[in-house]
């Protein structure tokens, strides 16, 4: 641990990020140091993304009926959870969505929908339809998650106005075996390259207390960097009754906020976004994923689970002495 210090701070501060081993360090301080850490993460946070806190929102487009068998997902094939299911939402009521998201407070606002890939090109035309309106009458920045597009999907969902694509990874390559089955993780890699390479901005992420280990956590952090994405989602499991994971609680609010800040400290150009578990992981310590390295954080309701209300993030925000960051 010679030297520890001065190095996750030089390395992370010249926008290099920290390496694998001094993350995997990070994972393991005791939580006496959680301090000294934060103080690190929140002067990255600072020089690279400012004050002002970028908010985005999702809706559940098309929920339930999905044949992978994601060992953490409510909507998966495995799931018995007691959960809305519905196909593909009407055009309409995707750009009212949208409109709810806006006067929330979000910049961006996703379209997400349950299953590997979309099943037909009428979904497509029907969300690329939806994209153009939301960007138009509403005047907020869309997003979409709708599984591994192919690159021609995803330049056409460009040319309705799209800015970003978002797919996560979940976790580390070695790990994935263990709570999905029905892909191979190689498919999510090509996934995100092919997002890439069409033009869009990407952001890609996982989701974090599925049974993984610290090597794992950071095994991912690398991936991420290795494939250049944009934007990392951070999100924590929230353990639903009737997934495979019911029950499980690895994660304390410590150790969410070390999560936060290895990402942050590996990756101090990207943006860091908070997303869903936090409300049931951190409890009373949300408002610290700030200092830990967040530059943003999901409002309003997740995919089959209800975050707090919107009014209290912006009071959050505001009372940090931070700011929103505008359209």
């Amino acid at each position: 641990m010679e030297g520890f210090w001065e190095r996750i701070e030089a390395d992370s501060l010249s926008g290099k990020g920290i390496r694998a081993e001094d993350a995997l360090s990070v994972l393991g301080l005791p939580q006496v140091e959680i301090w000294r850490l934060l103080a690190v993460s929140e002067k990255v946070r600072r020089r690279f993304k400012g004050d002002q806190i970028r908010l985005c929102s999702i809706v559940n487009a098309k929920s339930g009926l999905c044949s992978e068998d994601c060992a953490f997902c409510s909507q998966s094939i495995r799931s018995k959870a007691s959960i809305d299911k519905y196909p593909l939402m009407e055009e309409e009521d995707l750009v009212m969505a949208a409109r709810d998201a806006k006067q929330r407070g979000a910049r961006e606002f996703s379209i997400v929908t349950s299953g590997l890939s979309m099943h037909s090109n009428h979904e497509l035309d029907r969300v690329g339809k939806a994209i153009a309106r939301i960007g138009t009458e509403v005047g907020i920045e869309t997003c979409v998650s709708l599984g591994a597009l192919s690159a021609e999907n995803i330049s056409f969902l460009l040319s309705r106005g799209l800015r970003s694509v978002h797919h996560n990874l979940e976790t580390a390559r070695g790990f994935f075996p263990s709570i999905c089955t029905t892909h191979d993780y190689e498919e999510d890699v090509r996934a995100v390259r092919e997002a890439k390479a069409a033009g869009a901005w990407v952001c890609c992420g996982g989701i974090f207390g599925i049974g993984e280990t610290d090597a794992d956590r950071v095994d991912l952090a690398m991936t991420l960097r290795e494939l250049d994405v944009d934007s990392i989602p951070v999100n924590f499991l929230n353990p639903i009754e009737g997934t495979p994971l019911h029950g499980k609680s690895e994660l304390t609010p410590f150790g969410c906020l070390k999560i936060i800040v290895m990402m942050r400290l590996c990756h101090p150009l990207r943006e860091l976004i908070v997303c869903g578990g936090r409300e049931v992981n951190l409890r009373d310590l949300q408002g610290l994923i700030f200092a830990a390295g967040a530059s943003g954080m999901m409002i309003g309701n997740y995919l089959t689970t209800s975050g707090r209300p919107a009014e209290d993030d912006l009071r959050m925000v505001e009372d940090l002495g931070l700011g929103v960051r505008p359209l």
